[in-house]
């Protein structure tokens, strides 16, 4: 199966610097990849080089006149930036072109962007941002992280519906545990949209395991596959998350590089600390997909290196070839018609 990804290659903190190099390693561990790269032709072009002629069946620049800052507000980017390297990126997929678009450029441009020319799916209400953070058993799902500030009962249901369809594509799960994040597991627990939401998940045909909360996030599969809630708590809880690794990380610096003694036991660990930094290594999951689009979208750390945008290509891929959004617009429809039947 042919996959033909749109990438936004003037996007994120470094640009070209980056989605370049990255583009051409996976058209080289693919050979079922095809990429259109899209922004300033004469840049591409300079970068490129001889790589255009090397994989010119697979690799197409497509001119696009304009960048959107990293910090540039979404309504702007959206209003006056029609041409811009991100938009045309999203417009291959509208088009029939490109089966996804990876960006590593503004998300809040990307979103408002995306949800302008893909429309959202019949029956959904917001697209929601999904990711995954490393666990003890490999890694959780978790959406919304960011799209949605404010969340009703009925979106949170929506979203795990979404999740759902993603997990089971991804993983090869039959049914994904899903878990509603909360403040307590107790059903007393919550405010009032997540104790609606979780009656919601109870009432529906969903593998719904009740609330869990925030130290579920890297619990793994052995307890819940997929985390729902809303955009500011999610979005908090994955900076939170970046911060302690950092902060984990930095200390261990530390601690290891303060004498002659501890320097001597850093040399011996080091193979564990290899093994350590390699398993939460947050290149290996950088990559979001937003889903309940009509179109796939994914996006990239803004400061991805080399490999972490590998891996965002990657996620695309994978979803591509699952059929993601498909498989989300028949399990909304199938549920819409259920709910319709009770």
């Amino acid at each position: 199966m042919t996959s033909i990804i749109a990438i936004d290659a003037m996007g994120g903190d470094f640009g070209p610097q980056v989605t370049i190099p990255a583009s051409l390693e996976c058209l080289k561990a693919n050979p079922n990849l095809k990429l259109i790269l899209v922004g300033d032709e004469v840049v591409l072009n300079e970068w490129l080089a001889q790589d255009l002629t090397q994989h010119s069946e697979r690799l197409i620049i497509h001119h696009a006149s304009q960048q959107i800052e990293m910090d540039e507000s979404p309504q702007k980017a959206l209003r006056s930036k029609k041409d811009s390297s991100m938009r045309v990126a999203i417009n291959q997929v509208r088009d029939g072109h490109a089966d996804a678009c990876v960006s590593a450029g503004n998300t809040g441009a990307l979103m408002a962007i995306a949800r302008f020319v893909l429309k959202t799916i019949p029956g959904i209400d917001r697209p929601a941002i999904m990711s995954t953070l490393p666990s003890i058993f490999g890694h959780t799902h978790i959406l919304d992280l960011g799209a949605n500030v404010d969340c009703t009962a009925e979106q949170l249901f929506q979203f795990a519906i979404m999740g759902e369809e993603v997990v089971k594509a991804v993983e090869n799960i039959d049914e994904p545990k899903i878990g509603l994040l909360n403040i307590g597991e107790e059903d007393m627990k919550g405010n009032e949209q997540v104790k609606a939401a979780g009656k919601l998940l109870e009432a529906s045909s969903l593998n719904y395991i009740g609330y869990v909360e925030g130290n579920s996030l890297n619990a793994g599969h052995e307890k819940v596959d997929l985390i729902v809630t809303d955009g500011f708590v999610g979005n908090v809880a994955l900076k939170a998350i970046e911060g302690a690794a950092k902060m984990i990380g930095t200390k261990l610096k530390d601690a290891f590089s303060q004498n002659i003694v501890t320097k001597i036991a850093a040399v011996i660990a080091s193979p564990v600390l290899k093994i350590f930094k390699q398993s939460v290594d947050p290149r290996m999951h950088n990559g979001a997909s937003f889903v309940g689009l009509r179109g796939l979208v994914i996006k990239s750390h803004g400061g991805a290196d080399i490999l972490a945008f590998k891996t965002a290509i990657h996620l695309a891929e994978v979803e591509i070839e699952k059929d993601v959004t498909r498989k989300i617009s028949a399990k909304v429809a199938a549920t819409l018609e259920n709910r319709e039947e009770v």
